[in-house]
């Protein structure tokens, strides 16, 4: 590959701070991008932990004139493992120090631990959303292992602390500990925008209690950094370079659009009155976020029915907290109306 087709590939201009680095086997977002900053020592998100992700990465590396030694720190901007599962060995390889936000460490670094207890926790959120057994099984049965070390030292952070000469700025929403970076010239943000799909929320992280409003007030920080420095375009965990504005107007406004949709499949009252779309029956009143789910999404198999659980229920509980919809607590989390009509608020943010 010749210099020119490298750039081509990888979007790197001749005099830009970073080079973007395609790694991994493509997730519903699509394909990672890794980030290489060689004047800081800084890899962000090395990608997933696959021999193959490890050998692009590094033959990038290379042909920057970086030797792996040259990599002082490996900053993650969240746990999912297509972001963190390289970052140990690449690390470890290195000599550097992996950094993440305090609230996301331990599931890489203390990943032995962690893993059986997000597990665990996953399959008690679920069963509270009304997700059957059968569904919860099958994605038990797609959360499998990965090769990460069973614990592994991770620097931790908290919002505007400096990496490299990096800030970090912490967004959460799609996970907990979720974060962006800027630097004098470039946004990167990690998963909190994405050019072809909507991050989700709900699902991707069952720590948090209000994951849409999380996510939200996080967009706010991000334009108010953008703002107050200049930056109209983002470098994102997945694909190239969007543009700030119209992306997050995008992302605001098919918030708004499917909280109002969840309201509306509310309007029967209860899944016992065939409420809910798809539920099984029940003389409990209220609806619960499977069933909202099944309306707004239809069949939902696999991950598929974890992240449509949870984006069901992180908008039924973001209108709970605006006081649209009532939160009913019983063997099952339910929601029902809480006024006539539904208001369209121009922001759903706290």
């Amino acid at each position: 590959m010749t210099e020119s087709e490298r750039e081509s590939e990888n979007g790197r201009e001749p005099d830009a701070e970073f080079v973007r680095v395609p790694v991994g086997y493509g997730t519903p977002e699509g394909i990672n991008s890794a980030y290489v900053l060689p004047d800081h020592g800084v890899v962000i998100d090395p990608g997933p932990p696959s021999p193959p992700a490890f050998e692009t990465l590094t033959d990038e590396l290379e042909a920057v004139e970086m030797a792996v030694t040259d990599v002082d720190h490996v900053v993650v901007t969240h746990w999912h493992v297509d972001h963190s599962g390289l970052a140990t060995r690449l690390a470890r390889e290195a000599e550097a120090t992996v950094h993440m936000h305090e609230v996301d460490a331990p599931l890489v670094g203390d990943y032995a631990e962690s893993r059986p207890e997000r597990v665990d926790r996953d399959d008690r959120t679920l069963q509270q959303w009304g997700v059957p057994e059968s569904t919860r099984d099958a994605i038990a049965q797609t959360d499998t292992p990965t090769s990460m070390p069973d614990s592994f030292p991770v620097e931790t952070h908290d919002h505007g602390d400096t990496v490299g000469g990096v800030e970090l700025l912490s967004t959460p929403g799609h996970t907990a500990g979720h974060l962006a970076l800027r630097t004098h010239e470039t946004l990167f943000l990690g998963d909190l925008l994405l050019p072809t799909y909507t991050p989700n929320v709900g699902g991707s992280d069952t720590r948090l209690d209000d994951p849409l409003g999380d996510y939200l007030t996080s967009l706010e920080r991000l334009e108010a950094v953008a703002d107050e420095h200049g930056f109209t375009h983002g470098q994102p965990g997945h694909g190239t370079a969007l543009e700030l504005a119209p992306e997050i107007a995008d992302v605001r406004a098919h918030h708004r659009e499917r909280a109002a949709a969840a309201f509306e499949s509310l309007s029967s009252g209860s899944e016992g009155d065939g409420g809910g779309g798809g539920g099984a029956a029940s003389d409990e009143p209220g609806t619960t976020p499977w069933a909202v789910a099944g309306d707004l999404f239809g069949d939902l198999q696999g991950f598929h029915a974890k992240f449509g659980a949870g984006e069901a229920a992180a908008h039924l509980e973001r209108l709970a907290e605006l006081g649209v919809v009532e939160r009913l607590e019983g063997s099952t989390i339910r929601y029902r109306q809480a006024v006539e009509e539904y208001p369209s608020p121009e922001s759903l943010t706290p």
